[in-house]
């Protein structure tokens, strides 16, 4: 029912660094590969922001470089620029850049502000703060004009998204060969602005990628229910009854054809939802046709939880874990494939401190587990036990409320269902989540978001 595409390369630092030192040694003079970033930039700054006046902040590496190589380019154009440096240049490659330069030049303390400013002064290697002399000419350009980032903002780190300071916020990044994984986590969206990929001709390996939109493309004429998928939702206690509700009407409204739920309850919240005994439920996992299973929302770690969990370890079937039956993994392997989606504090409990490092954390406890982990938060980041990595930024803050992460949690089982393996099924189910509370805005509830999913379908 879903095509479920890669999306655009996350890159980590050390590996970009690698693969451009690669493509030196094959031939590609480095100089080149300043000048094709340089002239790709410099046609996206003018593209996106048109100025007659530009101020070019370039620092002493090859960040600056780049720098220097855009002032040439736009004072090509037609620009008014000042170079505002750091120093002069160390790097060779910079220096050559720089020695093409014949405008105006002032030092870094004296940059005036312009309708354009751009950072070029570090480039994606910082790792520390900010020094004071760098802090206050940032501070001091702050609000006065349209800011565009060389790579990354200066200051943030680029594989975590660490601000480290106060750097320039950009309206615009151009980030050469590959958007980098600080780009979209922690400080990184804030800071970033749109961001633009200029292919510098640099072949970039990636075990990371940001979630794409999936396409649907309908089931075939001659299917049936069973074809679409079945989901079983191990109901939690009664007191938590909505939690499980809200999972498998999800499940029903992405496309499973056909949904159990496992308890003794006596309440449905939908007449399309089957009802099934604990006992009767269990008898199903020796059908083949039933697809995944969804446990843990609403439901407590009991003996009715472990006997469930016992149960699903032995019937090898897909599995989504979230909260109660997340509390339980510590007590032994889960044994089948699986999907656990905890959100911080959860992940917490789990595995210990996230630490700084959050793409480091979540990859350490997939393979751990021996299961896809779903780190829900602003940045939903999903790793495999291989070490692949999805990161989702397609979503809003008005789905932090109640009841969300039971609706993720059934929207990832029904493409379970379907047949999609565990880490696609992830990100696939993240994106469409997030696409659902975009569309809904404030006030709206986690109710909202399962009645809203025909509409982000209808979009795709």
């Amino acid at each position: 029912m879903y095509q479920i595409d890669p999306g655009v390369p996350l890159v980590a630092t050390e590996t970009m660094r690698a693969a451009e030192a690669a493509t030196i040694a094959a031939g590609v003079p480095a100089i080149t590969l300043m000048e094709r970033a340089a002239a790709g930039a410099a046609r996206a700054i003018l593209a996106y922001r048109p100025a007659r006046r530009a101020t070019v902040l370039c620092g002493t590496g090859n960040n600056g470089g780049d720098g220097y190589g855009i002032a040439l380019a736009l004072a090509a154009a037609g620009v008014d620029v000042t170079v505002a440096a750091a120093g002069p240049p160390r790097a060779a490659t910079a220096a050559a850049m720089a020695a093409r330069w014949t405008g105006p030049v002032v030092p870094l303390a004296e940059a005036p502000p312009a309708p354009l400013i751009i950072d070029a002064l570090f480039g994606i290697g910082l790792d520390r703060p900010l020094d004071p002399a760098h802090q206050t000419v940032l501070d001091r350009l702050r609000g006065q004009g349209h800011v565009v980032a060389i790579d990354i903002a200066s200051g943030l780190q680029a594989d975590r998204g660490e601000a480290l300071g106060r750097p320039l916020p950009a309206e615009l990044t151009i980030c050469f060969g590959a958007v980098k994984p600080g780009h979209v986590l922690g400080d990184g969206p804030a800071l970033s602005g749109r961001l633009v990929l200029v292919d510098i001709g640099v072949a970039v390996p990636a075990a990371m990628a940001l979630v794409a939109r999936p396409r649907l493309v309908g089931p075939p004429r001659d299917t049936h229910k069973y074809g679409r998928g079945w989901v079983l939702m191990v109901e939690g206690e009664a007191e938590h009854g909505g939690a499980s509700g809200l999972a498998a009407l999800a499940a029903l409204r992405t496309g499973a054809g056909l949904v159990t739920i496992a308890g003794e309850g006596d309440a449905s919240p939908a007449l399309a939802l089957m009802r099934r005994s604990d006992d009767e439920a269990a008898a199903l996992l020796n059908d083949r046709r039933l697809g995944s299973v969804v446990i843990g929302p609403g439901m407590l770690a009991d003996a009715r939880a472990r006997g469930w969990l016992k149960r699903l370890t032995w019937a090898g079937k897909p599995l989504v874990l979230d909260a109660g039956a997340l509390r339980l993994l510590a007590e032994g392997p889960i044994g089948a494939p699986s999907v656990l989606t905890p959100h911080e504090g959860e992940f917490e409990q789990m595995f210990g401190p996230i630490g700084p490092d959050r793409i480091a954390a979540v990859q350490k406890a997939a393979r751990v587990t021996d299961a896809v982990v779903l780190l829900k938060g602003p940045s939903t980041i999903i790793a495999a036990p291989d070490g692949r990595v999805a990161i989702n930024t397609h979503n809003a803050p008005w789905l932090a409320t109640a009841g969300s992460g039971d609706v993720l949690a059934g929207m990832i089982a029904a493409l379970l269902a379907q047949g999609q393996p565990l880490f696609e099924a992830a990100g696939a189910a993240a994106w469409l989540h997030g696409d659902a509370g975009l569309r809904l805005g404030p006030g709206r509830i986690a109710d909202d978001l399962v009645a809203i999913l025909p509409e982000v379908l209808a979009g795709l």
